[in-house]
């Protein structure tokens, strides 16, 4: 009888079978995969996550396969801004290790924590009794079935997750897929750890990151009603979009490209009910969000931490889990509202509000602003540190009131 079985071993799962180890519950951790394993998905981690693995004694490991990005270069379709020594208590602004090695660190410290691992492990069915879930039954690796029961089951399997499916868990504040991405990875590229540009009318996002052995990450996005033609022609579509930026597509194209292009195309909006009898829901399982703004990770993480923090209080007793875990949706929610309205208007190319554009204008050429602003807008120093009215009416005088 374990304390939790976590279902999906990747930036999710993983860590919340870490958190729960640490805290002296049993933990079982598995997925349908072997490791170590890449997938086609996105893998920048920004904001609060590289302070959140910091702080979980984990980003030193992923320091040494990637280095911090401490620069960006943003550029949404008036020129571009460039902000640089974006270091906040030690901790650089963003990662972008491969999923090859980050899922992996996570695994690894899991097991280190104490939590059960089994890979290739393949969940057939979530045992019920009287409405509540009460344990898996799969096959493991060696295709022997296996029945395994806990407290609660836990679903950090993606955004189709068959637990949810199987519980029937609710979904709400959903939005259709908005865009669809296209990415490869070149060397030889001479950019900036971080750029992106986004170009409102044409309907294109472009940005792109220093990776693992000295990669560029290039990543496109375009309406998702456009996908059957960008089929047609992946390569093409990947270089109209590039040629966005002139600058930034010459330099990418003095570069090679060293593997093939990926596709994302499948990427709903949603928020579920994330709790139930025996039963919770974590990262992309739980909320789903378009990548405009990359924040699967990184909010994988903080929710993970949330989680981790209902579960500790509602099998220590502290509690009811039932409670704890409805305090786990609100906080949840709470901390993700503002950021996913934010990229549900991004993704839909909504251009840029004229007083965005007029701080822009009024901090260009000052790279102290700059950083300032981006340091803020990335939630690596209170917000409010810079966004007050007394800053804005310094930078923007007449035009601060509105």
């Amino acid at each position: 009888m374990y304390d939790a079985i976590v279902i999906g071993a990747r930036c999710a799962g993983a860590p919340l079978a870490m958190l729960l180890a640490r805290e002296g519950a049993r933990v079982l951790l598995v997925d349908r995969a072997a490791f170590p394993s890449d997938i086609p998905h996105g893998h920048f981690i920004h904001r609060h996550g590289p302070k959140r693995l910091r702080d979980w004694g984990l980003l030193s490991a992923i320091a040494d396969r990637t280095p911090g990005v401490t620069a960006m270069l943003v550029d949404l379709g008036d020129f571009p801004l460039r902000a640089e020594n974006l270091v906040e208590d030690g901790v650089a602004w963003g990662y972008g290790p491969r999923r090859l090695t980050l899922d992996q660190i996570l695994i690894d410290a899991a097991v280190a924590s104490g939590a059960e691992f089994r890979q290739r492990f393949s969940v057939a069915e979530y045992r019920f009794e009287d409405s509540r879930v009460v344990g898996i039954r799969g096959r493991d690796a060696n295709g022997g079935q296996v029945e395994e029961r806990a407290t609660l089951t836990i679903g950090a399997d993606g955004r189709h997750s068959p637990l949810a499916r199987a519980v029937r868990a609710p979904m709400y504040e959903e939005t259709p897929p908005i865009l669809c991405y296209y990415f490869s990875y070149w060397s030889g590229v001479e950019a900036e750890p971080f750029e992106l540009y986004a170009r409102s009318a044409d309907r294109r996002v472009v940005f792109s990151f220093r990776t693992e052995r000295d990669l560029y990450a290039v990543f496109v996005g375009l309406p998702i009603e456009e996908l059957a033609e960008a089929r047609r022609d992946i390569e093409g579509t990947v270089w109209r979009a590039l040629d966005l930026a002139p600058d930034f597509a010459t330099r990418v194209r003095a570069g090679r490209r060293e593997e093939r292009f990926y596709g994302a195309t499948d990427l709903p909006n949603f928020y579920r009910k994330p709790y139930g009898p025996g039963w919770a829901l974590v990262g992309d399982a739980g909320v789903h969000k378009d990548p405009f703004m990359a924040l699967g990770i990184c909010d994988a993480l903080r929710d993970v931490e949330y989680l981790a923090a209902a579960i500790r209080d509602g099998l220590g007793g502290q509690r009811p889990l039932e409670s704890a875990l409805a305090d786990f949706e609100s906080r949840r929610n709470a901390a993700s509202a503002a950021d996913y309205k934010a990229n549900l208007a991004e993704a839909r190319f909504t251009p840029p509000r004229p007083d965005v554009l007029a701080l822009r204008a009024a901090i260009r050429g000052k790279p102290e602003e700059v950083t300032w602003l981006m340091k803020a807008r990335e939630g690596m120093i209170d917000p409010a540190t810079f966004f007050n009215p007394e800053n804005m009416q310094r930078l923007l005088g007449a035009r601060a009131g509105r």
